[in-house]
């Protein structure tokens, strides 16, 4: 991806100084390559308010979608911000620029009953025993601590040395939290490091830089793709017959949350294991509780389907 000296010099900043992940800046670098193609000559860093506002109705003409704008315009922001501080220009033109309305959209839900299904049905999705054992591993490891997949990939080896019963998680921008690991995830992750053990004996080790991870791969990051994952997960769902659209590693991720939060876990608790800077991002699963809360008395209370018309002068 080729960009402007300002736009590398932004993103170098933000990785450095700030400690975002690299698919964050690979985000950013595509939407603000995208703001520079529409400025044609001029700078980007010289761009007005209303640049950034003729923008926005450019996509919007273009048919991109309102989260696609939402997400343009905070790179844009982002960028803006980076340029004051570093002297560039006296104003921030995009401060009272305001978001595009988002429709509220609730994640994906995976029943407790679907979740343990799958599960099950992963122990023999796999190649061969050790793969098996690998993929067993990663689905308990997601529903276990409800960690994102691009965290998963990234554990390193080191991190469930000597069986922990808690789990260090580094999540976006560098910060760090502890989970707590269940029984059926630490016996899974004992399992697979007696693979990786035994591999590293017969010496068929990935080599150093692929030693260093959990799920090693021969692959150029020297761990498992996200996508490897969301393809294990479509695998597995398949194997057990649910739908393969209505699960990804994500999936598991709003599981753990939501039966968390079913079974009368705290939402702060919750926010803290997910690694949500926010209380309001952890408060859409109180929303999914209380859409189960309403189906479940509308479909099964007695007098739920009836008409009811109370007689004159009666009073509950």
């Amino acid at each position: 991806m080729i960009v402007s000296d300002d736009i590398a010099y932004f993103l170098e900043a933000i990785q450095a100084e700030r400690s975002a992940a690299p698919n964050t800046c690979l985000a950013y670098g595509r939407d603000l390559k995208d703001f520079s193609s529409f400025m044609g000559d001029k700078p980007i860093a010289r761009a007005s308010r209303k640049d950034v506002l003729a923008y926005l109705k450019f996509l919007q003409l273009r048919g991109k979608s309102d989260t696609t704008r939402m997400r343009r315009l905070a790179a844009i922001r982002q960028f803006f911000l980076f340029c004051h501080e570093e002297g560039w220009r006296q104003d921030v033109p995009t401060l009272d620029v305001p978001y595009p309305a988002r429709p509220r959209r609730l994640p994906k839900d995976l029943s407790v009953e679907r979740t343990f299904t799958m599960l099950k049905a992963v122990r023999g999705v796999g190649r061969n025993d050790s793969a098996r054992k690998r993929n067993t591993c990663i689905l308990e490891l997601l529903y276990a601590s409800g960690m994102r997949v691009s965290e998963l990939v990234g554990l390193p080896r080191s991190s469930v040395a000597g069986n922990p019963e808690m789990l260090l998680v580094l999540g976006k921008g560098g910060k760090e939290r502890l989970v707590p690991l269940t029984t059926p995830a630490r016996l899974a992750i004992k399992e697979w490091l007696r693979e990786l053990e035994a591999a590293d004996d017969k010496g068929k080790g990935r080599g150093a830089r692929s030693a260093h991870f959990l799920f090693p791969s021969s692959g150029k990051q020297g761990h498992l793709s996200r996508v490897a994952v969301f393809r294990l997960i479509k695998k597995t769902a398949l194997a057990c017959g649910i739908d393969p659209k209505g699960v990804s590693p994500h999936t598991f991720r709003h599981a753990f949350a939501t039966h968390l939060l079913a079974n009368g876990a705290d939402l702060n608790a919750i926010r803290h294991l997910l690694g949500h800077a926010d209380i309001s991002t952890t408060e859409i699963y109180t929303h999914m509780i209380d859409d189960k809360l309403k189906s479940t008395v509308f479909s099964n209370h007695p007098l739920a389907r009836q008409k009811f018309s109370p007689e004159p002068g009666a009073s509950h």
